[in-house]
């Protein structure tokens, strides 16, 4: 006799749940998607530190994200579904700034830079009202220049051939410096794919 295997389906959405320093710490399900620290019994609404962010990186993988995903529209799905280390700042920033999607979907190397604007602008707080401004008012160039990017063509070009979305915290600062070095934008345009290893090596010549 055959036996039936019936596959599990969630029937709420789910929060995603992990510890972050011995505290309990957990994003809402689509849309409201709210950061939350557990207080006693009482969830707290935060804004995640980046810190926070990378501990939900290393708990989830493709798996456990499954079951949330289930319940975030299509084009979300797909779009966060390239990103592995990044993913849960790919969702802040895309459930802040919906209308980044489209912009981020075909660059989505920006995303990273986008979650980390606080540390690369050096600003007290998050500030996603005054990006989807900028991003409405100028699109991707004004979006590139906010965040101290050279607002060029070259520079999308270079971003969209990062081999992976997933870019290193360590190499923002440095790479967004190096973009406005003729020869750092010639050498990288011609590389047929941006590795981490490459990027490493063109770090380590910029610290150097």
């Amino acid at each position: 006799m055959n036996s039936i295997h019936r596959t599990k389906r969630h029937l709420l959405p789910l929060a995603l749940t992990w510890s972050h320093t011995g505290v309990t710490h957990r994003v809402t399900a689509w849309s409201e998607v709210q950061f939350e620290r557990l207080y006693g019994n009482e969830w707290i609404p935060i804004s995640p530190s980046a810190d926070v962010l990378a501990s939900a990186s290393q708990t989830f993988g493709r798996a456990d994200w499954q079951p949330y995903l289930e319940f975030v529209p299509a084009d979300v799905r797909e779009f966060l579904s390239g990103f592995s280390f990044l993913r849960m700042e790919a969702l802040q920033v895309v459930a802040r700034c919906p209308a980044l999607l489209p912009t981020l979907g075909a660059t989505p190397a920006m995303t990273a830079f986008v979650a980390a604007h606080v540390s690369l602008r050096g600003t007290p707080a998050p500030c996603w009202a005054e990006i989807a401004a900028v991003h409405e008012r100028r699109g991707v160039f004004g979006l590139l220049e906010w965040l101290g990017l050279p607002a060029s063509r070259q520079t999308v070009a270079i971003l969209q051939n990062l081999a992976s979305p997933d870019v290193a915290r360590r190499f923002l600062e440095p790479l967004r410096t190096l973009l406005w070095e003729p020869q750092t934008i010639f050498a990288l345009q011609k590389a047929p794919a941006i590795t981490d290893r490459l990027l490493e090596q063109f770090c380590y010549a910029f610290a150097a």
